[in-house]
């Protein structure tokens, strides 16, 4: 990555020739000095240098460094941490981290697993026998150098005989790879906390997920504290070795010794495969791409009240860049190769209030975010208006339709009309919501149609489909309000369908019993021109549909607990479906374990996003993992995809923005929280649009747009 205008191109006698990555507190350089020495130099940013606070900090982790001298981690060459900007030079160590050759390459088996956890075992030795406690050990924090593995930053740890500087009552680490008394009592730390954030790393290592992992840090520390570690998929012997590492009593674990001659029973040989066997290698050979440390976004918790209590409930979350760096994450290039950006006549950065004071009945259908309908208009769901309509260049209201006080994100937007619901008279008892077409232009209303309350119509290609009032026809529309047609739904298949779009036809998902719980999914295909219904297969209960790539149309095969249906924000996903519309022949794709998320197919990739921010990508057509991605921003919106910049874009429930390299999930930029977004925020989900190439996002009660660079 090469150094960007305004990089300083020298420091300490070091020539800065590459960027390795940047963080929240400094960027990483590759360094070389007058002899052609390569180092990696880890240089503060300007704003963080006026803290005395942080000063103090950095010289603490410069002190823990220097301390550590072993095979397996990288030694200090050379610091100041009293110059103008603190910056410390460490031995370059070409390699990519644990984290970057999972998320890449897959688990690890086999001889390169056996190396690293010994490696790792002596890594630790060497930094105890120096009296420092690492406290942050984890996947990105492990060099996959060609001779064995390297524990680098020390941002956190604690000497023993030093204080730490965190305030009284706040803990600093990544939640599934912190130790029980991580949590409990954070100055009291021992050497034990190490060895409980080894096992988690190893059964990382090992299957590719961690064995706690909660939908937010809040689940994921109360788990850490309170629940058994997930091990499946962990064969023997590693997974008794996990579970000595991973015992809640510090005590009871094994002592880095004892552990090491464990370690030794491990195989040389297994399963593993070219892809795993090769993670040691990385991109070594290409040095300007080599991986330096991911920077964590490290969970703050400040506490309430002492955590003896030994419950997460009341602490308050807050997030600290810490002074780690991000390999994955630089910033949008300016390089004059890039596309150039084309955005709505007039654009410029807006933000606009999507709530109102009007009042009405809820409409019972809460998803909040806006559609485009063309290149000058969005049209959002707010709070006190059905549809409000933004200017797409400056977000101002071109119109508002509507009363209700809960968000409806609209149907759709086609051919001159915005598709949406309206609440009926209110001395109409019987019908609780009404289909209704409005101007896209001006938000007169066109034509109403009763619909049934708890069906949500679709779009397909020539109108759109709903459930009639008593849930016994399908009915379509064609854009003027007409009726193309009604079919009554099977006698064997009860009143339960939900009507779907794929690949711009119609289909229904039915239950053949009246208890949706009970039974299979059969998946129903309707004749766009007359309503035929052909019964094309059947699929697991609760199956999601994604859309259709290649001729099949696709579902993922959820894992249910008894007496669940339907999916959520982090549903467990077993199998993917690939169905042949015309056959109803299903190919299953076993996923692997761990597979979860809300799913959404963008071209031929399928994207899982979890409420805990990870994102993983699946390739379509064969269900093989692409790649994988803690991006450390929590409860994200489904990703948007611009072919022109090729990237992926997020929004979250606090208006910050992401963007992801959709070849390889790395991060490009990352923006703060929007200050004030509204009440709703909790309430509402975050959505994110592209109109050109102007981004448009939904935070709370506020809609804003900004460039995609």
């Amino acid at each position: 990555m090469s150094l960007r205008p305004g990089d300083t191109e020298s420091i300490g006698g070091y020539a800065l020739v590459d960027r390795l990555g940047s963080g929240g507190m400094g960027v990483v350089y590759l360094g070389r000095s007058a002899s052609g020495r390569q180092v990696a130099v880890k240089v503060v940013h300007a704003q963080y240098a006026l803290d005395e606070e942080f000063r103090a900090r950095f010289r603490q982790e410069i002190a823990a460094a220097r301390r550590v001298s072993g095979a397996f981690t990288a030694p200090v060459v050379d610091a100041d941490p009293d110059a103008e900007l603190p910056w410390m030079a460490t031995l370059y160590v070409p390699g990519r981290t644990l984290a970057e050759a999972v998320q890449k390459d897959g688990p690890l088996g086999g001889r390169a697993l056996r190396t690293l956890a010994l490696g790792l075992v002596e890594a630790l030795r060497d930094i105890h026998q120096a009296g420092v406690v690492h406290r942050d050990l984890k996947p990105s924090n492990v060099l996959l150098a060609e001779d064995g593995p390297r524990v680098i930053d020390f941002g956190i740890s604690r000497a023993a005989d030093n204080q730490t500087l965190t305030v009284t009552g706040r803990l600093i680490g990544t939640p599934p790879f912190m130790s029980p008394e991580q949590f409990a009592a954070p100055r009291d730390v021992t050497a034990a906390s190490d060895v409980f954030s080894l096992g988690s790393l190893l059964v990382y290592a090992a299957t590719g997920n961690r064995p706690f992992d909660g939908a937010s840090p809040y689940l994921t520390g109360y788990q850490v504290m309170h629940e058994q570690p997930r091990l499946d998929g962990v064969s023997e012997p590693l997974r008794s070795i996990a579970e000595r590492c991973l015992d809640k009593d510090a005590t009871a674990r094994p002592q880095l010794a004892e552990l090491h001659g464990m370690l030794l029973t491990l195989p040389e040989d297994g399963d593993e495969d070219e892809t795993a066997a090769g993670a040691w290698a990385g991109t070594a050979a290409g040095l300007p791409r080599t991986a330096r440390p991911r920077r964590t976004r490290r969970l703050v918790i400040a506490l309430a009240t002492a955590l003896a209590a030994t419950t997460l409930g009341l602490t308050t979350l807050h997030w600290l860049s810490d002074g780690g760096t991000d390999a994955g994450t630089p910033a949008a290039s300016s390089s004059s190769s890039s596309p150039a950006t084309a955005l709505p006549t007039g654009w410029k950065p807006w933000r606009a209030s999507l709530l109102t004071s009007q009042t009405g009945d809820p409409l019972d259908y809460t998803q909040s975010g806006c559609l485009a309908g063309d290149s000058t208009t969005v049209y959002c769901a707010g709070t006190g208006a059905t549809v409000t309509a933004l200017d797409a260049a400056s977000g101002r209201v071109r119109w508002r339709s509507g009363t209700s006080p809960e968000t409806s994100l609209p149907i759709g937007v086609r051919d001159g009309r915005v598709y949406t619901y309206v609440k009926p008279d209110s001395d109409d008892t019987f019908i609780t919501r009404r289909l209704v077409a409005l101007d896209a232009k001006t938000g007169t209303r066109l034509w109403i149609h009763p619909i049934r309350d708890d069906t949500d119509p679709v779009l397909f290609d020539g109108g759109i489909l709903a459930m009639d009032v008593d849930a016994t026809k399908f009915v379509a529309y064609d854009a003027s309000g007409r009726r193309l047609w009604s079919a009554p739904i099977w006698s064997n298949l009860g009143n339960s369908c939900t009507p779907t779009a794929l690949g711009g036809a119609p289909y229904a998902l039915c239950t053949v019993e009246d208890d949706p719980s009970q039974g299979d999914f059969v998946l129903v295909r309707l004749d766009p021109a007359t309503g035929a219904q052909r019964k094309v297969a059947e699929l697991p209960t609760g199956a999601w549909p994604l859309g259709a790539d290649k001729g099949r149309v696709l579902f993922l095969a959820p894992k249910l607990a008894p007496e669940v249906f339907g999916s959520s924000p982090d549903q467990l996903y077993t199998a993917l479906d690939r169905v042949n519309p015309s056959t109803g022949a299903i190919e299953r794709i076993a996923l692997p374990a761990g597979t979860r998320g809300t799913a959404t197919l963008v071209k031929d990739v399928i994207y899982l996003v979890r409420p805990n921010g990870t994102v993983t990508a699946f390739r379509a057509a064969d269900g093989k993992r692409l790649w994988q991605r803690e991006t450390d921003t929590e409860n994200l919106s489904t990703p948007v995809f611009s072919a022109k910049f090729d990237r992926l874009y997020f929004s979250n429930q606090f208006g910050r923005l992401l963007a992801l390299d959709r070849s390889t999930g790395a991060v490009e930029w990352r923006t703060s929280a929007l200050a004030n977004t509204g009440d709703s925020t909790d309430d509402t989900t975050p959505y994110v649009l592209l109109v050109k190439d102007a981004l448009v996002a939904v935070a709370g009660d506020t809609a804003f747009s900004v460039r995609p660079r």
